[in-house]
């Protein structure tokens, strides 16, 4: 039996289309425990995520941490979800919508195929790339919707990629977009949205820059994502005209008992409010949409415990989700990634190209 998974179906003279996919984290299907444990178990499984050896982290993560973390996370995961299902998603597919709009007018000539996966859960990437090739995408674009690059996040998307790729006889072509954590426009629609929430209630007295943390060791062993944090936190100050005591860059949602990277957001936020700072403003630059990470831990958890700790006033940003500006330059970032990619296949040239393949011997 071959090692290969069956090719879908193909008919000559058919135009080859281009596949964009994006790429997010992933959620449970529902707030709810078994859903929760199910979504964790995938997700701290993965030895990009967890950097233990697997003897050692194997009877941890199956006897403690998924017997007794779902039924906080789920409770976590109720507070924020939407009538549509979990705020990642819904904000995802929104963008998918949007995207595909938007490449409609830039890119008309285009044979475009928009979709997105997710890392862990479903939509899987292996599932969304087998969908892209039964509709004959050839080239396929893999875009993970983190602005920073990791090797906990951007590179275990694409190893899922290619991973898929191994089982594939007849593989396509792949491009990925490694980063655009300085890109122009990603820096824009982050200090657009600043601005225009300022405007409506007006400016902190401290701007919190909060990016997902990862292990200390992941950058003492030459992961680039601190750099890539702090590269975008000082390019949105200056587009903001913000002084170096007008922000700071933390980082959140540490996990276990090692060292993160510092300084950890949430004992900012406490040493904030013990100063009694009259108003602290959070945004999550290293998140495109919402979800558990900002609405619960930032707007919630975040919150109270600047409040607590003698603040007088939190204010969270939302992410980018489906603003205008974002959405536009998601599809500059993609059209950045295409050129070449246009094979200029006219109707009288796909059906040469069949009737040649038919005097062959070819079926369809």
């Amino acid at each position: 039996m071959s090692r290969y998974a069956p090719e879908p179906p193909y008919a000559h003279g058919t135009r080859p289309r281009i596949g964009i996919l994006l790429i997010n984290l992933g959620t449970p299907e529902a707030p709810t425990v078994p859903a929760v444990r199910t979504y964790l178990r995938e997700f701290l499984s993965d030895p990009r995520v967890v950097e233990i050896p697997r003897f050692v982290w194997w009877p941890i993560l199956h006897f403690f941490v998924l017997t007794t973390r779902p039924r906080a996370s789920a409770q976590r995961y109720a507070q924020v979800w939407m009538s549509e299902g979990s705020p990642l998603r819904v904000h995802t597919e929104r963008q998918v919508t949007l995207l595909r709009a938007h490449l409609g007018e830039r890119a008309q000539h285009l044979p475009l195929v928009v979709d997105f996966a997710m890392r862990y859960g479903a939509p899987s990437i292996p599932d969304k790339l087998r969908e892209m090739k039964a509709q004959q995408c050839s080239r396929i674009l893999l875009l993970p919707l983190y602005p920073q690059y990791s090797a906990s996040t951007t590179a275990t998307a694409l190893d899922a990629a290619f991973g898929c790729l191994q089982d594939m006889r007849n593989q396509p072509s792949v491009r990925t977009v490694r980063s655009f954590h300085d890109h122009p426009g990603y820096i824009a629609a982050l200090a657009q949205s600043a601005r225009d929430y300022w405007a409506r209630n007006r400016r902190p007295d401290v701007l919190l820059m909060s990016f997902h943390g990862v292990p200390r060791t992941a950058l003492d062993q030459g992961d680039p994502y601190h750099c890539e944090c702090h590269a975008t936190g000082r390019l949105l100050a200056e587009a903001l005209g913000l002084r170096e005591e007008q922000y700071r860059v933390t980082f959140q949602s540490r996990f276990g008992r090692a060292e993160w990277l510092k300084p950890y957001t949430a004992s900012t936020l406490v040493e904030l409010g013990r100063r009694r700072t009259g108003r602290v403003d959070v945004i999550c630059p290293g998140f495109v949409s919402d979800c558990l990470e900002t609405l619960e831990e930032i707007a919630i958890e975040g919150k109270s415990e600047f409040l607590r700790a003698g603040g007088r006033e939190f204010h969270y940003i939302p992410c980018l989700n489906e603003r205008d500006d974002w959405v536009r330059t998601l599809a500059e970032i993609v059209a950045m990634n295409l050129p070449g990619w246009n094979d200029n296949a006219t109707h009288e040239s796909l059906e040469m190209s069949r009737l040649r393949a038919l005097s062959l011997g070819a079926k369809g």
